[in-house]
């Protein structure tokens, strides 16, 4: 599942992948469902393809947000990322990926994270299993 849901640079939230035209995709934003062209020349990364920084090997992000998912029971992360100060999500990441690399993983990369969690819950897509079909 989340080999289709993409992160577009400059365009706020997560899009689903509808189809794909000739020089372009059609997507499906997931906080308004209102469909829109993503092209070439944008810079698009499919959240199947993200990994976090950890001090051993790099751990696939789908392993990290079904770590949310169980830590928050299903439900969205209560904690304010966007008023949240550094220590506190470097705290909240500690209890769903213990082993992070403070160096490397920014507390903008933790927000983002938190903002995309919520966003998945919220649209209903908490498949975070990989799947062969996926």
């Amino acid at each position: 599942m989340l080999n289709k849901i993409l992160s577009i640079a400059g365009k706020p939230g997560l899009y689903k992948l509808v189809s794909q035209g000739k020089n372009m995709l059609i997507v499906e934003s997931l906080l308004d469902g209102r469909r829109s062209p993503a092209y070439g020349n944008d810079k698009i990364v499919s959240l199947g393809d993200i990994s976090m920084f950890t001090n051993e090997e790099d751990v696939p992000l789908r392993q990290v947000l079904k770590n949310m998912l169980e830590k928050e029971q299903g439900a969205e992360v209560a904690l304010d990322a966007k008023k949240a100060k550094a220590d506190e999500l470097a705290d909240y990441l500690q209890t769903v990926l213990p082993d992070f690399d403070r160096d490397r993983v920014h507390p903008n990369d933790i927000r983002k994270l938190i903002s995309w969690y919520n966003i998945l819950v919220k649209s209903g897509n908490t498949e975070f299993e990989e799947k062969g079909d996926d």
